[in-house]
Parts: C-alpha cells; structure tokens; sequence
C-alpha cells in the first residue's frame, strides 16, 4: 500500500508527468510490483475476518446468488483477466493515447487506476494457492499465464528502447524534469518496461510454481485427481 501511495501521491507523480522513463517507472509499481507483494500477502481472508458479522453473512449470501457469481465469474476469468492486464499496459503506450491521457487529468487518472485495479485481478488470480476448483485458473495455467503475458511486453519494451525517433514529444513540450535527451529517456523507458517489468513476471511465476509443486506433492490438483484417489 506505501508503495501504491508513493507512486501516486508523492513526486514521484510530478516526475511521472515529465519523464517517460518515471512514467514506466511508476506504471511498474502501480501494474507490477504493488499488486503482486500485496496479493502475495493473501488478504481476502483477514479482510473478510474484519468484516462484522453481518457484513459477512450479506457478502456470502451476495457471493451465491447469480449477480455475485456472475461478477466473480468476469474479475476471476482465466482468458479476460491476462488479456486486459497486458492490454492495459500496452494501449496506454500507443503515441496518440499516451499524448491525451498525459494531458487531460481525467484520463490520466484512468489510466494509472485501470493498470493497478488489473493488476490485482491478475495477480490475484495467478498467486492463488487452492487446487482447481475452487480456483478459477488451473495450477499448471498459473505457471504458463506470466510467460505468455510476459512476452508481448517485452516486445513493447524493445521496439520502444531501439526506436530512433522520439515517440513521445509530449514530454518535451511540458518540459522535462531531468535534462536529459529524449531518445535516452524513452530508451531507459523501453528498457524498464523490457527488464525489471519482465522480471517481476518471473517472480510472480516462481510462487505460481511453488504452488503447483506443493499441490502436486499433495495430489491436489483438482477434483478429477481427488475423485481418481
């Protein structure tokens, strides 16, 4: 949470504004690194152990009937949930999109919400410990969901690092926060985005193997390995 706030509500924003490599910078914590140590905490149980009595019994009745499943059903989808987190990373990145949404608050703010409200659902999703079912993705999908979600931004990563023009003149028509020249910049951007990004996908996927490990010791994959012992 300290991590979230600081990228949101410190300096770190105001040189996000100015300095593309601070905008991957911040995108890292906000998409990345932020939800995965929080979801990595587990923090649905204690948060419903918080709840009063009757907020619980209102949240299970919720969570049977059809609209709480249905909702479940869409934030926990195994195929939606990766695709919107690697596409809301990459369409912010289209030179138009980022030019409109660096200079108009409301779509800024969207932007940076919409990239840590997916990262919770993803990472939500690919750090759950329970066999499937009750998980929504199969242990095995866990491991295999950061590399296929992982490649595509790396692409992105690269062609921004290599790419001999500057792709985001924005940031020197608001002026830059660092002297810094603006091929050097969006270099350290793409390289941001291509490496540590990267690698705290690989993070994520070594505790999904942890998980499918302890599971498979278990014989707990799912209810068809369950029923066969």
């Amino acid at each position: 949470m300290v991590m979230l706030y600081l990228s949101l509500h410190t300096m770190l924003d105001y040189y996000a504004e100015r300095m593309f490599f601070m905008h991957r910078i911040q995108h890292l914590v906000l998409h990345h690194a932020g939800p995965l140590v929080l979801m990595a905490a587990y923090p649905g149980s204690v948060m419903r152990a918080g709840l009063p009595l009757a907020w619980r019994v209102r949240l299970s009745a919720f969570n049977q009937s059809w609209p709480g499943r249905t909702l479940i059903g869409l934030l926990t989808n195994p195929i939606l949930v990766p695709a919107l987190f690697v596409f809301l990373v990459i369409i912010w990145l289209v030179p138009s999109v980022q030019f409109y949404s660096m200079l108009d608050w409301r779509l800024y703010r969207l932007m940076n919400w919409s990239v840590v409200v997916t990262g919770f659902m993803y990472w939500n999703l690919i750090l759950d410990r329970r066999p499937c079912p009750p998980a929504a993705m199969s242990p095995g999908g866990r491991v295999i969901s950061p590399i296929v979600t992982m490649a595509p931004q790396m692409v992105a990563g690269a062609i921004i690092a290599f790419t001999e023009r500057d792709l985001y003149p924005l940031f020197d028509l608001c002026g830059r926060a660092i002297a810094m020249e603006a091929l050097t910049d969006q270099m350290i951007g793409g390289l941001t985005m291509w490496i540590p990004a990267a690698m705290t996908e690989v993070i994520g996927l070594m505790m999904a193997l942890r998980t499918l490990m302890r599971l498979s010791a278990r014989g707990r994959w799912g209810v068809k390995k369950l029923l066969r012992q």
